[in-house]
Parts: structure tokens; sequence; C-alpha cells
């Protein structure tokens, strides 16, 4: 019966220029005593009770069709506007006479923008839904929708996280171009209001795998030293594990931190760290949106094996001027943010941020302490313009550099994104963005002491041209389809003597460029009332282009021979199919199972010395020695909300098999090494593991509980004995916790808890004699385990109180890094005894213990 009534609402009546709802209003109440009737049964209720005669085709099978009502008694008015919103008719009244009329149905399109009111921000991942055909579709990451649906009258409503929901009855004859504008949820203190997203978006979405964390909750949880970080929050999530303790790197379901792909508006980021790791360089009041796919991987993403962490940077306030900022322990920052005239069609954002620690050091009375220097910072800055209803184009950049300075030692890195972007809308079903992206990382390490005086740099640099297209063909598909062009330039390393005395001579690692280029085409498509499939295809081409030196290797890799390929050459090409595939299928109203698979390949790989990641980590690209890794992941899982959609759960199994995966010989050399492809070691891995995850957007409690079962093992060659062997990011048991709860209007308070087990570590388990000196003799590769590790943090947020007549607004952040003082283990050392020689012992260390920050954030 449900099948029928959603067909019918196809069917819209008409007569001459008569509205769907009567002119005339009448008042007369009609009592029921049924939670549903069919046409029949409630229009000769009707006419009981008021008079009214009534008539409708007798062609057709709207007098079995069901009314759904929702109270013991109604207007009369009031029950024939529901009677014609669920069947889709219109009606007319004349005299003591109600007459019903259908017409052919007629496809049409609402398309438009979700913004926020108070900003002019667009919505990303905004919901736009139609009650009476339960169908809906939800803004692509420029705030665009569009929906294809019969004419008629509907019940529509805009829904999105922290924003009231807009809904209102629309009737819908033709095209129509509904561009919204969503208010601010006001905040309430009771413990059952729901503030989730619209239309249960977790359960209905063909996606999974899939996090989206609100920038507002990011800013509630406790800080390592008063700075909170995106990175941390990600790395609080079930499937993701932090490199090192403190660090930005993180693993995402067993893989290396360098098979993720990190995007800011759209723009590659290859070092995310600020201070050696400890913060990111993502300023959260320069972001409105962030989602990490840790599977499931869209057809127009690719180059990465484990995940894609898509950060969107805020467009700048269009309504009024306006700004926000903090100050505290080790950095402040500040953010302005505007319209550019007077239309409200262009507007801009600037934010920078700064750290001082070198300033403190100067108040030192040690010699050795006051001439270091140690701070970052770093500026976002963004404009958009609205050029018309049709057009819009986005500039946005970022430029951050951290730098070291002891005694005569210095080192410098940072990063610089360029994005140029234009959105044109073709008609209100094809939508087009196009974008200019350069990207480019860079790090400085030089010694200013006479004979060793010397100068090392190195430089990643990339320049891309990529074309998306979003076709909405109806309302039960979506297509996506483009491309992308990208140009690599890889200086791995270049060191020199600097001044007179120096003897350092010049040293330089091959310099290298690749083009990567790809084609991308999917669709999202509905069948029926349930299942939705998600297919898609990727293919992918790498070509490595000279001036270069391929070295050719031996079975023991030694240097045979090298060959030398002329500027502009193509030398070595590599191309891979990549297929997506995804399916959803809805058990009911509360509940759906979802499953994927994804083929990816990556090109790019990270040489580093240690899994925490350092600025010196080298990036180096496929060649004829090195192909490129390639991934499949399978996964499955149950979707289930409670409390009115206000408790989001998942169960999610995975496995992933991986090719051609990069690993190191023991003791590589990776720095300034010309011959670096011949220390790396090739094989295959797997992961698999199971996550459970529960999400709360209750009113005073929000945040997440997760666990993760995981497994992740390498099988290489010239590694282990060519034995299987643990990876160094094998974590079996994962356990996280991040919660806010807002006691007051006033004052919150929040917590994050972890507890995993032990990372693996290879110990020596014995020593050798040799001509007198004492070695080494190690266990497999990673056969042993570090303690477990586990951690809380505590936070507690108080705003001042507001003046009447104010724009100033602040709060008050008292954080407690590692609140009990755990001595989690940073790195294991084992060190020869001074005293006997025979002896050796293991040396911990660890970063923190109690790490207390005060921050005073504020916004005007």
């Amino acid at each position: 019966m449900k099948h029928i009534i959603l067909t019918l609402s196809c069917i819209i009546m008409l007569l001459g220029s008569t509205n769907l709802l009567s002119q005339n209003r009448i008042n007369n109440i009609i009592k029921t005593e049924k939670n549903s009737y069919t046409l029949n049964e409630l229009m000769n209720l009707i006419k009981t009770q008021s008079g009214y005669n009534y008539t409708y085709p007798t062609d057709s099978d709207l007098s079995q069709k069901t009314i759904n009502l929702g109270k013991k008694e109604y207007a009369l008015d009031l029950l024939l506007d529901k009677i014609s919103l669920q069947l889709q008719l219109k009606y007319r009244i004349i005299e003591k006479q109600i007459s019903f009329k259908t017409i052919q149905k007629k496809t049409v399109t609402i398309s438009g923008y979700i913004r926020d009111k108070k900003t002019g921000e667009d919505l990303i991942g905004a919901a736009c839904y139609i009650k009476e055909l339960a169908s809906g579709t939800v803004s692509n990451v420029y705030g665009f929708y569009s929906l294809s649906i019969p004419s008629g009258k509907y019940t529509v409503s805009y829904s999105f996280l922290g924003n009231k929901t807009e809904e209102s009855i629309i009737e819908i004859e033709e095209d129509k171009v509904l561009t919204v504008e969503l208010d601010n949820e006001s905040q309430q203190i009771n413990e059952v209001v729901i503030t989730g997203e619209g239309a249960a978006k977790n359960i209905k979405r063909n996606e999974m795998s899939v996090v989206k964390l609100p920038v507002s909750t990011v800013k509630k949880l406790p800080a390592l030293m008063g700075e909170v970080d995106l990175i941390k929050a990600i790395q609080m999530l079930p499937g993701v594990k932090p490199a090192a303790e403190g660090g930005t790197g993180f693993s995402v379901r067993g893989g290396n931190p360098d098979q993720n792909l990190i995007l800011l508006d759209e723009a590659p980021v290859y070092n995310a760290s600020h201070l050696l790791g400890f913060f990111s360089i993502f300023n959260n009041d320069a972001i409105s949106d962030l989602k990490l796919y840790k599977g499931d991987i869209p057809a127009n993403i690719g180059g990465r094996l484990s995940s894609f962490l898509d950060i969107r940077m805020k467009n700048g306030n269009s309504k009024k001027f306006s700004g926000s900022g903090g100050i505290g322990t080790i950095s402040s920052r500040l953010t302005l943010e505007g319209p550019i005239g007077k239309n409200d069609k262009t507007s801009f954002i600037l934010s920078g941020r700064r750290s001082y620690l070198d300033l403190f050091l100067r108040l030192s009375s040690n010699e050795d302490v006051n001439d270091n220097i140690v701070y970052f910072y770093d500026l976002n800055a963004k404009i958009n313009h609205r050029i018309n209803s049709k057009n819009r184009i986005f500039i946005s950049t970022y430029f951050g550099k951290d730098k070291f300075k002891n005694n005569d030692n210095q080192l410098s890195f940072g990063n610089q994104t360029l994005t140029l972007r234009w959105n044109h809308l073709f008609s209100n079903k094809l939508f087009s963005n196009t974008s200019l992206l350069w990207s480019k990382y860079n790090y400085e390490l030089s010694n200013s002491s006479g004979a060793n005086a010397f100068m090392w740099d190195s430089k990643l640099e990339d320049l891309s041209v990529k074309q998306d297209f979003n076709y909405f063909l109806n309302s039960n598909n979506t297509i996506k389809f483009g491309g992308i062009f990208t140009y690599h330039k890889f200086e791995p390393g270049y060191a020199h003597g600097i001044g007179e005395e120096s003897f350092i001579s010049e040293y330089k690692v091959n310099n290298s460029n690749a083009l990567e280029e790809a084609l991308f085409v999917s669709n999202e498509q509905k069948i029926g009332e349930r299942l939705t499939l998600k297919y898609g295809i990727r293919f992918s081409m790498f070509n490595n282009i000279g001036k270069g030196t391929v070295y050719d290797f031996n079975n023991n890799y030694e240097v045979t021979d090298s060959t030398i390929y002329k500027s502009g050459n193509i030398y070595n090409t590599y191309t891979n199919w990549e297929p997506r595939l995804g399916a959803k299928y809805s058990l009911n109203e509360v509940s759906s199972v979802k499953m994927s698979y994804s083929r990816t390949s990556q090109y790019m790989q990270l040489a580093q010395n240690s899994s925490g990641g350092m600025p010196l980590d080298v990036w180096f690209p496929s060649s004829p020695n090195v192909k490129p890794q390639k991934s499949d992941q399978y996964a499955i899982g149950y979707f289930r909300n409670f409390k009115d959609n206000a408790i989001e759960t998942s169960v999610e199994l995975y496995y992933k098999k991986m090719k051609n995966t990069v690993d190191f010989k023991d003791f590589a050399n990776l720095l300034l090494n010309k011959e670096l492809e011949g220390e790396l070691r090739f094989g295959s891995s797997e992961a698999y593991g199971i996550e459970f995850m529960a999400q709360l957007n209750l009113n005073r409690l929000d945040g997440w509980f997760g666990y993760t079962y995981a497994s992740t093992k390498r099988t290489v060659a010239g590694i282990n004995k060519g034995n299987t062997y643990r990876s160094p990011y094998d974590v079996p048991h994962d356990i996280k916790a991040a919660l806010s709860y807002q006691l007051t209007k006033r004052t919150s308070i929040s917590a994050n808890f972890t507890y995993s087990t032990g990372k693996p570590i290879t110990f020596p388990t014995g020593r050798a004699e040799y001509q007198g000196a004492f070695i080494k003799i190690y266990s497999d590769r990673n056969s042993y385990r570090l303690p477990d590790y586990h951690r809380m943090d505590l936070a507690l947020t108080v705003k001042n109180k507001k003046k009447p007549n104010r724009k100033w607004e602040g709060e008050w952040n008292f954080s407690l890094y590692n609140a009990y003082g755990r001595k989690n283990p940073w790195v294991v050392n084992f060190v020869q005894d001074e005293n006997d020689p025979k002896k050796i012992y293991a040396e911990k260390t660890y970063l923190f213990t109690f790490v207390p920050s005060v921050t005073y954030n504020f916004k005007f």
C-alpha cells in the first residue's frame, strides 16, 4: 500500500486556476477515531459530520488510498489540506460540494544553495527532504543541491546539524530555484532535546567508513598546550591511531601516515605539522568542514591507499564584519571576516596564528637558552565572489612556517598552498567546478660553525588542474565525472658548504619530475524505496619525466649501472583501473546495512626513519624500480539510530589487501642518498578489523565512543628472513571516548580517554663480542610490544556573561592533558652500562605527564 501511495504522489489535480487549497476557508471540526483512514472512509466521515458532499474520479483507485492522521480532531480545511498533500490532489469547494481532480504527472526540479543565515556560509552536506515522497538529497561541497520530483504541493524541509530546521509547504508546478538560509539553533538545556541532523542522514546516505566532525564539536575537546587541533580529534576516531604520541601523523586501518591524502580546499598538504608534530597546520577558526574517509573512497579521489581527509576553509561572513581568536599558553590567533561591498556578493576571511615560545626563552638567564629560537606561524586567506546566479569564483591560500635555532644549528620548514576555483551552473541539473591548485613543501637545515658550516634544503612542489561535474539526472541518479592533471617536482636534497671557512663539498640528490593524471565517472542510483547503489571507475596514470637518472640494481641491491634521461622525455609509465562500488539497503526508518569496495593506487611514498614523522622525511615517486602500491578494501556495516536519531551507532568489518608494499631494510640510509631505491624492499600486506562507534547528538551531551579490534601484517622479501611480521601500526585493541557535556548555558566540561595495545617494536635479545666491542643482536622485526598506552584529558569551558548591546563574547578554556600523569613510553633505547660494558639496560623516554593550559577565546 505504501508503494502505491508513493506512486500516486506523482499525480496532481488541477481545475482551472483554482489553488490547491480552497480560497474559502471553512472551520467545521471533524473528530476522528483512528490513526489512518482510506480516502473513501474519511470522506464519508466528513460528510456525516459536516454535511459536505464529495466527488473524485471514479476511474481511479483513490478511494482505497490511505491517509495517515496524527490528531483526534481537525478543522475541515486543515484536514482537506492533509489529504491533498498526502495524495497529491487538488480540490475546490463550491457551496456544499468538495471536488477532487487529477492531472497527468510532470517532472520538475528544485535547486539552489543552502547557507547559514547568520554568516552566509555555504552548508556542506545540508539535507533537503520531501516528506510526502520520503525522498531527498544533500548539498555538495559548495552548498548546492538539486532534486527532481513530480510537480505538486509538498512539505519541504531543510536541515543541518547545529541549525534550525526550516519547513514549509510549497507548490511546485515548474522548475524552481530555492536558495534557503538556516538560522542558528538556540541552545536549550533539556535532557532529551534533539539537535541531530535531519532525515537520519547516516542511515539513508550511501556511504560508510566516513566520519564528519563538526568544527564546533572539535573546539570543545581538551587541548594539548591550549591549542585545539583538528588532527588530534581525528586521532580519537575508531580505526585511526596516532603515529606517535603528541604528533600529527596518523595511521588509518593499519596504513602508513603517507597513505593518507590531506586536502585543504582541494590542494594537497604533504606535512601537516607544526612544532615538530605537536600541532597541526589547521587553524580551527578558519575551517568550516572536516570529513574523513577511512574507506569507500569516492571515484573522484585517488593517489593514496588508506584514507582521504577533506578540509574546507570558511568562505567568510557575507552578512557583517566579525572576528574571533584566542590567546593560549603556546600560541595566539586572530581571524577577521566580512563582506566586501554592500551587495553580499563578495566576502573575505583572513586568519593568522603565531606561537611565542621564543619570547619566553629570551627571559632565561642562561645564555645557551635565551639565544634559541622556537616558533611557528601560519596564515589562511580566502576571497569568494558571486558573479551572478550561475557563476562564482574562489581564491584561497595557506602559508605557514616553523623555525628552530640552537646555537649554530638551524631548521626551518613550511607549507604553501593556493587554490583558484570557478563554480558554474550550466543548468539546474548540471554543476561544474574548475580548480587550479598549487602546493609546495620545503625545508632547510643549516649549521654556521666554521669548517662544518653547511646548508641543506629540499622541496616538493605540485601544480594541478582539476575539473569536476555533478549531473543531477533525476531523483534516482546523481552522476559525477571529471578529471585531474598534476605535475610533480621533486628536489630531495641539496647540501653545500657556506662561508669561506667551510670544507663541506657540494652534494645533490638527483631531482625528478612526474605527471599524474586521472579520469573518473560515478553514479549514485536509487532502486526502489530501500536500495541505493553507488558505482564508479577511476583511470589513473603516472609518468616519470626527465630530466632524471635511473639506477640499475643487482640482486644484492648494489648499483650496476645508470641511465640519464633528457629533460621532457617520458621514460616510464604506469596505468591502473580503480573500480569503486557501494550499496545501502534500508531495513527500516532507523537501520540499514551497507557495503563498499574500493581499489586505490599510490604513486608517491615517504621515506622516514621514525614513525613520529620529522621535517626531514623524504617524498619519492614510483619509478622503474618502484612499482605503485595498490590496495583492495572490502567493508560491510550495520547502522542503527536511537532516540529520534540522536544516538547513531555503527559496526563495520573491513579487509584490505595491499600489493607492492614498500618497507626499508634494517638500518637504512634514507637521508641525502642518491641511491635511495636500493634501501627499499617490496612485498605485500594485509589488514582487517572491526570497528564499533556510537555518536551522541543530544542537547546537553555530544561526542562519541569507539572500539576497534584490528590486525596488520606484512610479508616483504629481504626483511625478517622473508617471514610475515607485524606492521609498525598493528594495534589489536583500541578504545576511545570523546565527550562534552553542557552544565549550564555558560559552562561545559569535556573529556577524552584512550586505551590501546602497545605498538610493535624490535628489541635486542642478545649480544656478541667482536674485536673488543659488543654488538646487539636483535629480535625478529616488530616481535615485541611497548607497554599498553592509556591517557585521559579534561577541559572546562566557561563563557563570560554577555552584556546587553555588546558584541564582544569571550570564554575561558582550562585543559589538563594526561590528567592522571601516565608515563607512556615515547621511545625505548638500550644503553650500555658505563660501569659494566657487559650489561645493557632499557631506557624509556616519555614526553608528557601533567600538561595544564589556559586559553582565552573571543569573538565579536
